[in-house]
């Protein structure tokens, strides 16, 4: 369930007013260590196996990696064409005119649009503005030069696009593992194609639980304002997944159960790849997410990882091949929770990488925290990595405003030392250090200066 900024505050464990602490009856505490925030980056990647890849229509393979080539299936243009709105001629004029589409003898012209079909016998296209429509001596309707043509014109092939001018059918249009864009989409579609095989990239449903959330307005006391809706559909399309639906439940087992089911899909619902949770991963009464992972067959990859905030991170896999994550309720907890494991996870079944981890120099001495490693929202002040203000668990406020995260080490930090970071998914990549400045470049040395040659001039010394 989703916590209230002041309940974030008091740690991240905090439950709601009126919640049990008893732990679920059905639910079997089994002693284990946590996992090292390194250590469940890497085993979540490690989780995934990247999604085969499957043709997908034109309209959403915008931004998705081609995974085949795409050939042309026949001439582009396939026909003649013109180029102009006009008249399509045979030989020179006047012209005598002749009903559209038909064969076209020698002196006889017939209207024409631009992309139409060159009729038979047409050797050109006169351009409208430079034809005059008037009659010969006995009236009858006659197409002639006027306007602003030019001499010679037309001539033998003008204004006409050739069938096979773009592609040839069978040349290479597209070669696989190129992003699609705009203009692939355009050109697949003029080779006539109406899907492309891309690879694979998962589909994420998300679970929204809290009976005390609302989704508008000013909460009232006790009530909260849902954060998870407005933004985790998106950070998941950022994060390399597709954004599915969302739905909402309220804190019962039997809602939770429900809703991990997949249950019987429609053929317009595809299964998800993966589901997310919100709320639900602590150790209370209330929280079920373990239990219902039992129920229907699942296991535990990562159960709890030694970090803060987003300690009470896990993450499964159902039988049937679904992956479920469990995020923590607080809003920044369960971001942070999201970066760490969910980013390689939907990595790992995007057939992506390990997201990076880069270095940037800290602008705080930051204390020890024997055991853990704390995610630190930060701004960059004058070239330091400063720890945002705002930054509790149930707290969004000192995300806004970051440029990226700091992963502060058990250890701590000293001021200006190096210390592990990674950029936010909406925000520029971190800066690369700059290289050392060779001194020896910088400053050269007495013999490397240039000395002038010839004879030296002291006149202006003993004058």
């Amino acid at each position: 369930m989703t916590e209230s900024p002041q309940e974030g505050a008091a740690g991240e464990g905090a439950e709601p007013p009126g919640a049990t602490t008893e732990p679920a009856p059905d639910v079997e505490r089994v002693p284990h260590a946590d996992h090292l925030w390194a250590e469940a980056r890497q085993l979540a990647f490690d989780s995934a196996t990247p999604i085969p890849a499957a043709p997908v229509a034109l309209k959403d393979a915008i931004g998705r990696t081609l995974a085949s080539d795409v050939h042309a299936l026949q001439d582009l243009p396939h026909y003649a064409s013109s180029a102009m709105d006009g008249w399509a001629v045979n030989g020179g004029g006047p012209w005598i005119l002749a009903e559209p589409g038909h064969r076209l003898a020698p002196h006889q012209a017939s209207p024409i649009t631009t992309g139409g079909l060159i009729p038979p016998g047409a050797k050109a296209v006169l351009r409208s503005e430079s034809g005059v429509l008037t009659t010969d001596e006995d009236g009858l309707p006659l197409l002639a030069l006027g306007g602003n043509a030019k001499p010679g014109e037309p001539r033998n092939g003008q204004h006409i696009r050739n069938a096979g001018e773009e592609a040839a059918a069978g040349e290479l249009l597209v070669k696989s593992g190129v992003v699609l864009n705009p203009a692939h989409l355009a050109l697949a579609a003029l080779a006539g194609r109406d899907e492309l095989d891309v690879l694979g990239k998962p589909l994420v449903k998300m679970l929204l639980t809290g009976s005390e959330v609302v989704t508008a307005g000013v909460p009232a006391p006790g009530l909260v304002r849902d954060t998870f809706g407005p933004q985790l559909g998106a950070v998941v399309e950022l994060l390399g997944g597709i954004g599915g639906e969302q739905i909402k439940i309220g804190d019962s087992y039997a809602e939770w159960l429900s809703a991990l089911e997949e249950g019987e899909l429609s053929p317009d619902t595809p299964p998800a790849d993966v589901v997310i949770t919100t709320g639900g991963t602590g150790r209370s009464g209330t929280d079920h997410f373990r239990r219902a992972i039992a129920e229907l067959g699942g296991r535990l990859l990562i159960d709890g990882i030694a970090m803060r905030p987003g300690h009470p991170a896990v993450l499964a896999e159902l039988p049937d091949g679904r992956f479920v994550l469990g995020l923590p309720g607080n809003p920044l907890a369960a971001m942070m929770v999201l970066f760490t494991i969910g980013a390689p996870l939907l990595a790992g079944l995007g057939h992506g990488t390990l997201p990076d981890v880069g270095e940037v120099p800290c602008g705080a001495m930051l204390d020890a925290d024997p055991g853990r490693t704390r995610l630190l929202p930060f701004r960059f002040v004058y070239g330091l990595a400063s720890p945002a203000q705002h930054a509790g668990p149930g707290m969004m406020r000192g995300l806004a405003s970051a440029d990226g995260v700091m992963v502060v080490p058990p250890h701590g930090v000293q001021l200006g030392e190096a210390v592990p970071a990674f950029p936010l998914p909406w925000g520029p990549p971190l800066p690369q250090p700059k290289p050392p400045e060779d001194k020896a470049k910088k400053s050269p040395s007495r013999s490397a200066r240039k000395v002038p040659s010839g004879p030296v001039d002291w006149s202006a010394l003993t004058g």
